[in-house]
This record gives structure tokens, C-alpha cells and sequence, in this order.
């Protein structure tokens, strides 16, 4: 049996597999319950993660643009 490393399931869930590996995982998923079980925790995850609306404070943006406009101005 092949081992599926978490990165090849997150490929699976994003349709960024090849048929073949696709082919590999779906067969693997009907025997394997803790493969099952990773693949439902990362599924799990990823709804988490896009319900998640955050954006940075304006302090950091700031930083990030003065810091960007100094570094512009050292180079001309």
C-alpha cells in the first residue's frame, strides 16, 4: 500500500493531483479508515480557513509602506 503524505491529500482536495495519483487516493480512501480520517480533519481545516476574515491592523500596512518607500528612495 502507498503512504499518502498530508501534502498529497491537500493536492487531492485542491484537484492538483494527476489521474493517476487521483486513481491511487480514491482506491486508498476505500480501505484505509485513517487515511479516511486525515483527509476529513483536513477537509475540516479548509472550511476553517476560508470562513476566516481577517485583514492587518493599519499600523502594519503603514510599516510596511514607509518601509517600502524608504527603500525606493535609497535605490534612485
Amino acid at each position: 500500500m502507498t503512504k499518502f503524505t498530508p501534502e498529497d491529500l491537500l493536492l487531492y482536495l485542491y484537484k492538483e493531483t494527476t489521474p493517476r495519483q487521483t486513481a491511487a487516493i480514491e482506491k486508498a480512501l476505500k480501505i484505509d479508515w485513517t487515511l479516511r480520517e486525515k483527509l476529513s480533519v483536513l477537509k475540516t481545516s479548509m472550511q476553517r480557513l476560508d470562513k476566516i476574515k481577517q485583514s492587518p491592523r493599519t499600523e502594519v500596512v503603514l510599516n510596511v509602506l514607509n518601509y517600502a518607500r524608504e527603500k525606493t528612495g535609497q535605490e534612485a
